[in-house]
């Protein structure tokens, strides 16, 4: 019995960690993407900027989303 509260304690950091693999692959995709138009086409590079950073909002908001659901379903 001990040993399940404590695996049951640690499951939050667990999944937050597993979730978090999902926003770091995709702010990744947005900044290389980003890097490779402007590789290609420079002088567009300051009108596709704030798409960048609207894009990366996006996925930091989902990944601050999963920390916050993590603890309230962990009763935190």
């Amino acid at each position: 019995m001990d040993i399940y509260a404590a695996v049951e304690g640690s499951t939050a950091a667990i999944g937050y960690g597993l979730a978090a693999i999902g926003p770091g692959i995709g702010v990744g995709l947005v900044f290389a993407a980003y890097i490779q138009s402007t590789a290609r086409q420079p002088e567009s590079s300051r009108m596709t900027l704030p798409y960048v950073w609207i894009g990366f909002a996006v996925i930091e908001a989902l990944a601050l989303l999963g920390i916050a659901f993590g603890f309230i379903w962990a009763g935190a």
